[in-house]
């Protein structure tokens, strides 16, 4: 898509989202060292009635959890009765990934409908299926399922490693994703880009050898 489409989705992705529940409804927590299966049948369990699933699947023995602020709390209990190494309410201002965005896929959808994409130019790997992509019409639905459902990231940079990609660059603030991707192969390098001094060491890094292309 173009940037000035880009930009005009971003932003509207991210009113929408904020203003799908009211603050202090949902929330976001962290459980470290539980397995996935018992994980989800914590949010069962703590559920009452109310939201909470899987929202970022991140590395094994770390998953974040979201969902109604009560049920989240609830989890957040039995996570830590059931093992839990630890469990942690996480500072954000909305319940994100999980069914409670229903409201914001709805509105971005339409916005999504309403955009032009061509087919890409490089594959994907989306974090909706961990599959690889290259047609607009599945790049589209992608984006759209990618509010309400879990960010699969684990799953994600392991099939990007089966693929044969063995160098991640994390753009942003900080190495959280670095540090992600090495809990998940520790065999994957991994550069991360904050400012112009970590720009001039990836350009570095990324330059092509003398004789290779």
């Amino acid at each position: 898509m173009s940037l000035t489409d880009a930009v005009r989705l971003v932003r509207k992705r991210g009113q929408y989202m904020q203003e799908a529940v009211p603050v202090g409804q949902g929330a976001m927590a962290a459980i470290l060292g539980l397995d996935g299966a018992v994980l989800e049948e914590v949010c069962r369990e703590a559920a009452h009635g109310e939201v909470v699933s899987p929202a970022n699947l991140n590395s094994p023995g770390q998953v974040v959890i979201a969902g109604s602020a009560g049920a989240v709390a609830r989890a957040v209990d039995i996570a830590k009765s059931r093992g839990a190494k630890r469990a942690i309410m996480v500072n954000v201002s909305a319940p994100f990934h999980c069914g409670l965005m229903k409201p914001a896929q709805d509105r971005l959808s339409a916005d999504l409908d309403a955009t032009h994409l061509d087919d890409l130019q490089v594959p994907l790997v989306n974090n909706v299926g961990a599959q690889i992509v290259s047609s607009a019409p599945v790049a589209r639905e992608g984006l759209k399922q990618q509010v309400t459902s879990p960010v699969r990231w684990e799953e994600s940079i392991r099939r990007l490693r089966a693929e044969g990609v063995d160098l991640f660059v994390e753009v942003g603030p900080g190495k959280v994703l670095c540090g992600l991707v090495r809990q998940i192969d520790r065999g994957a390098e991994c550069l991360h880009v904050e400012d112009a001094a970590t720009l001039s060491q990836a350009v570095v890094r990324l330059a092509p050898k003398a004789g290779t292309s």
